[in-house]
């Protein structure tokens, strides 16, 4: 019971500082549209900067595939921070893609009470089925931003695999054996990129309806 009552005081703080935020910036004539569209090209730069980030981790276990001499230690630190700088850009992600889901809440609350405003039917109306659109297209990107954000998980479970087996065996029977993986990381990866670049499509989709 208490930590119910100490979550719904976080959340009432949360939503207050949110709308004092959003208060302030219309102040200086940014509103939540401006920062709706800021955020969603940030969502999209994070995307982008995460599906090079898997490249690169994939082309670090590339290189251990190939190893042929040299310090195995040495290619399992770089795989290593390839494993923790994937983990960041992929929490990257999932942060901007809620920071896009608290604006369009607001935006579309406030719209649809401005709308219940009107007193001209034809302004309502219009303004009506224009929200009605934005919503539609806001929730067909939503879910491509989602869908590539879920492809991330595996190929992070994936690569957290390899990073541990090779820790704990550093010699060539241990590449031998991520080897044998390698071929299916591979193609879930291009399956992720596929993912990231339809979600970005979707994103600038978005992003050119709404800068209209």
């Amino acid at each position: 019971m208490k930590r119910n009552f100490l979550f719904a005081l976080t959340l009432v703080a949360l939503v207050g500082c949110q709308s004092a935020y959003y208060g302030a910036m219309e102040k200086v004539g940014i509103h939540k549209r401006d920062i709706l569209v800021d955020r969603v090209e940030d969502t999209r730069d994070a995307q982008n900067e995460a599906q090079q980030q898997f490249n690169s981790a994939l082309e670090e276990l590339s290189a251990l595939i190939n190893f042929n001499g040299g310090e195995l230690e040495t290619i399992y630190n770089n795989l290593n921070d390839q494993y923790a700088a994937s983990t960041e850009a992929k929490e990257l992600v999932s942060k901007r893609i809620g920071n896009v889901e608290s604006v369009a809440q607001a935006l579309f609350s406030e719209w649809e009470d401005e709308i219940d405003q009107y007193s001209n039917a034809t302004f309502k109306r219009n303004s009506s089925k224009q929200l009605s659109d934005t919503k539609r297209l806001y929730a067909r990107m939503l879910r491509s931003m989602h869908q590539s954000e879920k492809k991330m998980d595996p190929v992070l479970a994936a690569l957290n695999d390899n990073v541990l087996y090779l820790k704990h065996n550093l010699n060539a029977n241990a590449v031998n054996a991520i080897e044998v993986e390698f071929k299916q990381l591979k193609q879930e990866i291009a399956i992720l990129i596929k993912e990231v670049n339809q979600s970005i499509a979707e994103s600038n989709k978005f992003i050119e309806t709404l800068s209209k």
